[in-house]
């Protein structure tokens, strides 16, 4: 079964100029300290008080040039691979800019797709600060794109969360085009949550624990403002295995169940599907978790069949400079070779197989 890599990043050529033309976040420039060019792209990274190894990223050529992404999938075993644009995507657009910048930047990783035919697919983007014309149509013509097989999107939606009705004909216009939804955090948690002394420890508590439950809260809210109710084959990819919703989604029910709010909702007849329900039928989540424990949790929830492998490729790489196999990578392969049933077959479905099967790619010129 041939592996597949479902959450892997990149930021094209002119998403590079972008961003280097800016001048406040996000952007790329270097600093007196680090000649290095690095990509800012939370608010307060560039602070002066802000230690330079914690100044956003370095940023090399593999986060803009595919050969570079072939080449790691290549030294990795990664047949396929469906790459998406990383975060912020487009949110930080003014209005009148979005719906061509979306258009734009679809049509360029259409194009590096078709280069590379049979091992690149992609998850598109939408002009999510344009009207809400504009997002639809554009989500329209992403169907009817080669290679692309669903969309990328962040937890804000149009800026006020993804419980936001607002986004209704928006989902409605995605459920229509049997489009997936590949979501993905970014701006995690208020930084005083991390304490006084958060800057001591560089990335590891925003991306360790803002991340994922950012992705938590978000989905959360979609479940209690009923949008799967509204939109009941409505289908969402979660990065990061769903943060902590496996693990968190007993309590969530248990905490519904005990809220007069909801309760007054039974009484008006109106039944909600349990979380559950959702994570089985309309949420798949990735491998991208590190370990067999937390595997085993986006297995239970969602099912075996519902988990995709993914690397988060250019991120995470090797901090020596004579490594070449990177440790993000080898640890979820053994994740996920250790936490799945070996009788079943599971493991190879969730290198490969779910993906082929879920995002109907054809294989066949490899």
């Amino acid at each position: 079964m041939p592996i597949v890599d479902i959450h892997t990043h990149m930021y094209p050529p002119s998403y590079m100029s972008l961003l280097r033309r800016r001048t406040k976040v996000p952007y790329v420039r270097t600093f007196p300290d680090s000649p290095i060019s690095r990509l800012i792209i939370l608010p307060g990274e560039d602070g002066p008080s802000m230690p330079s190894t914690s100044r956003g990223r370095p940023i090399s050529s593999e986060y803009y040039d595919v050969t570079e992404k072939i080449k790691f999938m290549d030294q990795h075993g990664i047949e396929a691979s469906v790459i998406s644009l990383a975060n912020p995507w487009l949110d930080f657009l003014e209005p009148e800019q979005a719906a061509e910048t979306a258009r734009s930047m679809n049509d360029e990783m259409e194009e590096i797709c078709t280069r590379y035919e049979g091992r690149l697919w992609a998850f598109g983007v939408l002009p999510l600060s344009g009207s809400t014309e504009e997002i639809v149509a554009e989500a329209g013509r992403l169907s009817t794109l080669n290679h692309m097989r669903g969309i990328v999107m962040g937890t804000t939606g149009l800026g006020d969360g993804l419980d936001d009705p607002k986004l209704d004909p928006i989902y409605e216009a995605i459920e229509k085009n049997g489009q997936l939804i590949f979501l993905h955090p970014h701006y995690g948690l208020p930084k005083e949550v991390f304490g006084p002394r958060a800057n001591n420890y560089g990335h590891v508590l925003p991306l360790a624990l803002g991340f994922p439950l950012e992705t938590t809260i978000a989905v959360t809210r979609m479940y209690l403002s009923g949008v799967w109710e509204r939109f009941s084959k409505l289908n969402v990819l979660l990065a990061h295995s769903g943060g902590t919703l496996p693990f968190l989604a007993g309590r969530i029910e248990s905490c519904i169940a005990h809220e007069r709010h909801f309760l007054k909702e039974k009484e008006n007849g109106k039944i909600r599907r349990s979380i559950w329900n959702v994570l089985k039928t309309n949420i798949y989540l990735d491998a991208v978790i590190y370990g067999q424990v937390g595997l085993h949790a986006a297995i239970e929830a969602s099912g075996a069949d519902r988990v995709l492998f993914g690397t988060d490729h250019p991120f995470f790489p090797p901090l020596g400079e004579d490594e070449r196999e990177w440790l993000s990578v080898r640890t979820n392969y053994d994740a996920i070779q250790s936490g799945c049933q070996e009788t079943t077959g599971e493991a190879d479905q969730v290198l490969g197989g779910n993906a082929v099967r879920i995002l109907k790619l054809n294989l066949s010129r490899l």
